[in-house]
């Protein structure tokens, strides 16, 4: 492993300008306002540790102004025809796509992912545009008649209604699209906080639906380092309809308490503690490819990063070590550096909770087989590492990593390791590399996961149902199960005449 030396891909003026170019106010009925108390709050590059821009920090107050919003304009824009809601998201996309280098610059800027990797987030989030713009004019009903045949069965989808939309820092630019896409497509308007260490991505998205020419009041944006204030007011407010949350299990749990006061649908995807399986029958070279992609991702800060490494004993010191050499191999430093693999956690507390859980580890038994050690300049960085010989009590077991740390256990059967791998209360997403396809089909079936990678260390797709179970969350999000989470069905009974 090294750091980079390399040159900006963007230069620090371009930077500079892009950043001062993004709108740092609260969004709320079609204008952009300051926050209520004129409080305001600064976003920091995790790369270099400095301030670069500076955010209104919204309350209960300004939060009550766009939920009242939504309910204002909620029935005008459920009559809007389904293909105009369709050509508004087909813009964004366009847009998007046009802007790939300039989004991919403010998401690495932000929060730390290498230029590349960014916008790689970019193609895939504006993907989610484009597929709920299709999905818009695809929502149908039905018609059937009662088993006498005396009567008709007239059954309508028709929007949830306002929804609360709660996004988290890893991925700024999907995370939102996967969200407002099919609210969009069906017709709901929207209230959307985003994460506090991540707005500007989000702002910039923003701006590109009221370019696009979202009417005014339909998505109504508070930034807040008052999370619960500002959610709670939404959630007690008794107009939004629908809450779509993605972070962690233990908020996810506290928005189903508050969405049960007023009955509301809800979706949640929350934390993984993903198991990487490996058989001795695998490709190794496919299975250490899947292994890079699975924990790698966005320096391992994703739900669905490879958080268990089960390796089949036979073949476990090989796969150890052809992993710990690719990892090895990959150059740590500031995302928007050229030649950079791997960048910076999110925060100063992301890395020192990495840090401590190695540390736990090792102190149970585990063997440093690359990396381990804190890189010493500034920046919130640590380095890709492979453990070996983790022992079961290991805190990073039974805790998600959200980290560049692979810990490899070795596993003899096939029911030993489908055990071991449930042995959570998480169940995201599961990886299974084996060339018998029976027993692909066979363990897939037995994990208890909403999602598996079958020699695929990649799952997510705007066109595949996203999500998990257990405390996992509920729901899905994308495919075409994605738009039925923001409708309702409505059954008309008319007798026959």
């Amino acid at each position: 492993m090294s750091t980079t030396t390399s040159t900006s891909l963007v230069a620090q003026e371009q930077i500079s300008e892009i950043i001062s170019a993004i709108p740092t106010d609260l969004f709320i009925d079609g204008e952009w306002a300051s926050a209520a108390s004129g409080a305001r709050f600064d976003v920091v590059n995790p790369a270099t540790e400095k301030v670069i821009a500076s955010v209104a920090d919204g309350s209960a107050e300004d939060a009550r102004r766009a939920i009242e919003t939504c309910a204002r304009v909620q029935p005008e824009w459920a009559r809007t025809p389904p293909r105009e809601r369709s050509e508004i998201l087909r813009r964004a996309y366009d847009l998007i796509m046009s802007r790939q280098d300039l989004l991919a610059t403010i998401m690495t800027t932000e929060m730390g992912k290498p230029f590349a990797e960014a916008k790689g987030e970019v193609a895939y989030a504006a993907e989610f545009f484009r597929w709920f713009s299709e999905e818009a004019v695809r929502i149908s009903g039905d018609l059937t008649t009662t088993g006498d045949g005396k009567n008709r069965i007239l059954v309508s989808r028709e929007p949830v209604g306002p929804c609360v939309l709660i996004t988290p820092w890893n991925f700024p630019l999907a995370m939102g699209t996967r969200k407002i896409g099919p609210a969009v497509a069906a017709g709901c308007t929207m209230v959307f906080k985003p994460a506090a260490l991540t707005p500007l991505t989000s702002l910039a998205l923003v701006e590109i639906l009221i370019e696009a020419g979202l009417p005014r009041g339909v998505l109504n944006v508070v930034t807040t380092t008052s999370a619960g204030d500002v959610v709670s007011e939404w959630m007690s407010s008794g107009i939004a309809r629908k809450v779509s949350f993605t972070g962690s299990t233990a908020v996810g749990s506290r928005l189903l308490k508050q969405a049960a006061q007023h009955v509301m649908r809800s979706s949640m995807e929350l934390g993984g503690n993903a198991p990487f399986i490996v058989f001795d029958d695998a490709d190794l070279d496919r299975a250490v490819e899947g292994a890079m992609a699975a924990k790698m991702r966005n320096m391992g800060e994703a739900c669905t990063a490879a958080n268990r490494l089960f390796v089949q004993r036979t073949v476990a010191p090989e796969f150890t070590r052809r992993l710990s050499e690719r990892l090895s191999a990959l150059t740590v430093g500031d995302g928007i550096d050229s030649g950079t693999d791997v960048g910076p956690l999110v925060e100063a507390k992301a890395l020192h909770k990495v840090e401590e859980l190695v540390a736990d580890a090792v102190s149970k038994g585990a063997m440093v087989e690359s990396g381990g050690v804190r890189l010493d300049h500034p920046g919130y960085f640590y380095p890709p590492t492979v453990l070996s010989n983790v022992s079961n009590d290991a805190a990073l077991m039974s805790e998600e990593i959200f980290g560049p740390v692979a810990p490899v256990i070795p596993f003899d059967t096939e029911a030993e390791v489908v055990t071991r791998a449930n042995n959570t209360p998480w169940g995201l997403v599961g990886y299974v590399f084996t060339q018998d396809l029976d027993r692909a089909f066979r363990v897939s079936e037995e994990l208890e996961v909403g999602m598996v990678g079958v020699n695929s260390g990649i799952v997510s797709n705007p066109a595949a149902p996203f999500g998990g179970v257990k405390a996992s969350g509920l729901g899905r999000e994308g495919g075409r199960i994605g738009i039925e989470e923001f409708l309702e069905y409505k059954y008309l009974a008319i007798p026959k005449v």
